[in-house]
């Protein structure tokens, strides 16, 4: 089931609080804990909370730090957009999310205002939040002023952009003129597909009308009286510029009363009329001009037993009515009636039941690149283990080094000269202490002679002999392959500088692969726009018979497990099922049913092509019966040729991020990089290593 359900509004003043104090009330009575979040906020005054999270944290009494709340200001996310760090809001709004996913049952996240001008921006931003965290969607907007038409063409527009990227489980439809309620939600049922709920919420008079405080705070004004009714709502206002006899006939109920402060009459005559049974009762009075009345006018009105707001702006009064006019009212802690009428008209026209039944029996089959990278950090840092670098002068693997031991994902041991990789450091300006790793010289180490002894102990049988074995150790990669053998380090991640071959070697001579497995495969994930894809081999083997091609399969398929990724696999040819002829599709046939025969549980399907394999619409059409076809999430490539060829070319063409090679099959973690790897490359290998040694 989903743990979180994404609110997000298509404009500015949608009325989105009526949908979230709703939803909360409904989430609190079917489960005990829930959370809020909501990603990025309105920049606020020092010391000020946000409204939105002060009403619901408050009114709802959720335990919750109030810094844990949100992760950005509108402000800092636009600064850091503006710098081409993107990504670093991303990741630190899934971080603080997962925070409360793991202490909540539940969590309500509540998107951007829509307060600016650049709407374009905010809807993408809340698109790639919603994505990212993987939860369903409700869609919020508003009908106030607008033809039914307009409402319909913004809503599906909005609709059909979140489609594409996430299940949106609910269209609410706010401020609606009850006349139309009925033809907009018809409409709307007529325009969008997908099984989306459509709700309609008509306009409350009462949740439009600012509060007294609101209007105080607005004009900058002074509260001379009646600070225990400064939540009074003004439902409308009059201008208070004619003589009394004749000002008295235009009061309404609940209105707010303006007029220049040196009108004693109007002040003390609407004062009058709202203890009176002949006429309604005021919500307040705002005195304009900067005008005060005189003391005995102030001390009559002190007298009083019971006193409406009365408020002094500079103003005048032209300029104040308008500006009252243009209020947009809100809804904050203090204002307990306004909270109430939100949620009692959210339970009064939704079906909380449906819904709530909806949300829990959802399952989000997004999982993009940056919740797989955050689900690996945290991951590794559950059990932190050590790895060893042994292409120490490197700069790549250096800027790498900084970076996890920065979030002190591992301890690190770098193969090289102390004084020599200090000074690459200081010369390329790498933000790396070496205190905080472990720095070995090979043949300065105190472990030297041990490992010579135990390499020619293991390597005898081939006529290695002590010299031989000392010349061996001298060298990185099989000083560094001997730290995991004899349990000094817990993996190694090298090939930045040096070949498959020289990486593996090593590995293949002494850490052996583990019992039941004949061969050493790869895998990369690839981490699509949305999706995480699980390529092997592209990196080893040349070309793989039937036997080698099907227990990279299982390999691969217990790989994606490992990682989170539910494995459905597709064994990649040139042609689908049965239609094929020829040497290479019989032998990726014949792998398909050798694996299906030694893991019968697996969801394996073979041969297959690619798009069948990673398109619905084609997979279904060309395999209608299959569990794989058009959602693999592991694919097997027939040889090597096509496999490293395929994922450099949906690596460049897609822009993927592509973590790897990661092998499979040795009894301790070795991986072997690109030697075009860059340092953020480097940087998910290791910690991918990390993970493969908490698993043996």
């Amino acid at each position: 089931m989903s743990k979180g359900i994404y609110v997000a509004t298509l404009e500015p003043n949608s009325g989105k609080s009526v949908i979230v104090l709703g939803l909360m009330r409904m989430l609190l009575g079917k489960t005990a804990k829930v959370g809020y979040f909501r990603p990025i906020i309105e920049d606020t005054e020092d010391g000020e909370m946000d409204n939105h999270i002060n009403t619901v944290i408050s009114h709802f009494e959720i335990d919750l730090n109030y810094k844990k709340t949100f992760a950005f200001t509108r402000n800092e996310v636009l600064n850091l957009y503006n710098r081409g760090k993107a990504g670093d809001v991303i990741d630190e709004i899934i971080k603080k999310y997962k925070y409360l996913e793991e202490h909540f049952d539940f969590v309500l996240v509540e998107g951007t205002d829509f307060s600016h001008e650049n709407s374009s921006l905010e809807l993408d931003i809340n698109l790639l939040i919603s994505k990212n965290l993987g939860l369903p969607v409700i869609i919020v907007c508003q009908g106030d002023g607008k033809m039914v038409s307009e409402v319909v063409d913004h809503v599906q527009l909005a609709h059909d952009a979140f489609k594409e990227e996430v299940d949106v489980l609910s269209i609410m439809a706010n401020k609606i003129n009850p006349d139309d309620i009925s033809s907009l939600k018809s409409l709307l049922k007529s325009r969008i597909n997908g099984g989306t709920e459509i709700n309609v919420i008509p306009k409350i008079g009462s949740l439009a009308s600012p509060t007294i405080k609101e209007i105080v705070k607005t004009l900058n004004g002074e509260l001379l009286f009646g600070k225990d009714m400064i939540n009074n709502q003004a439902e409308s206002y009059s201008v208070g510029a004619m003589q009394l006899r004749n000002y008295l006939i235009h009061l309404k109920e609940n209105a707010l009363v303006i007029t220049p402060g040196d009108r004693a009459d109007i002040i003390l005559g609407a004062l009058q009329a709202n203890i009176s049974k002949n006429y309604p009762k005021i919500s307040g009075i705002v005195l304009t001009g900067g005008l005060i009345p005189e003391d005995p006018i102030l001390r009559l009105i002190e007298g009083l037993s019971s006193v409406v707001p009365i408020i002094s702006v500079k103003s005048g009064t032209f300029s104040t009515t308008n500006t009252i006019g243009k209020i947009k009212s809100r809804i904050y802690a203090e204002n307990i009636e306004k909270i109430n009428t939100s949620i009692e008209t959210f339970e009064k026209h939704i079906n909380t039941d449906k819904l709530a039944n909806d949300l829990i029996t959802h399952k989000s089959g997004i999982f993009t690149p940056r919740m797989f990278q955050y689900n690996l950090l945290q991951r590794a840092l559950k059990d932190k283990k050590h790895i060893v670098l042994p292409e120490g002068y490197d700069e790549r693997v250096l800027r790498a080094a900084a970076r996890l031991i920065h979030a002190h994902v591992v301890d690190l041991t770098l193969i090289g000269e102390k004084d020599k990789i200090r000074e690459i450091i200081e010369k390329q300006d790498i933000p790396l202490n070496l205190e905080d790793v472990n720095v070995v010289s090979p043949t300065n180490s105190s472990h030297f002679e041990d490992y010579v002894n135990t390499f020619y102990e293991l390597r005898k049988h081939k006529n290695v002999n002590l010299d031989m074995a000392r010349d061996a150790m001298a060298d990185v990669s099989y000083f560094a392959t001997m730290m995991i053998h004899k349990g000094h380090a817990d993996g190694m991640v090298s090939g930045a500088v040096h070949t498959t071959a020289h990486t593996l070697r090593p590995a293949l001579q002494f850490i052996k692969t583990k019992p039941g497995v004949n061969i050493v495969s790869s895998v990369f994930f690839m981490c699509l726009e949305d999706r995480v894809s699980i390529f092997g081999d592209c990196a080893i083997n040349p070309n793989p018979n039937a036997e080698q091609l099907a227990e990279i399969a299982i390999s691969s398929a217990q790989t994606a497990l490992n990682f989170g990724v539910e494995p459905k696999v597709a064994m990649l040819s040139y042609s689908s099922g049965a239609s094929g002829k020829g040497e290479d599709v019989d032998k990726v046939r014949q792998a398909t049913e050798i694996a299906k025969e030694k893991a019968p549980e697996l969801k394996i399907e073979g041969p297959i092509q690619y798009d069948a394999a990673v398109d619905m619409r084609i997979g279904k059409s060309k395999l209608p019966n299959s569990e794989v076809a058009g959602q693999a999430s592991v694919l097997i490539f027939p040889d090597l040729n096509t496999g490293n060829n395929t994922y450099k070319a949906v690596q460049r063409e897609t822009g993927a991020l592509a973590i790897g090679p990661m092998l499979q099959g040795l009894n301790k973690p070795v991986n072997d990089l690109s030697r075009g790897c860059t340092a953020d490359d480097i940087y998910s290998t290791v910690i991918i290593t990390a993970i493969q040694a908490q698993d043996l």
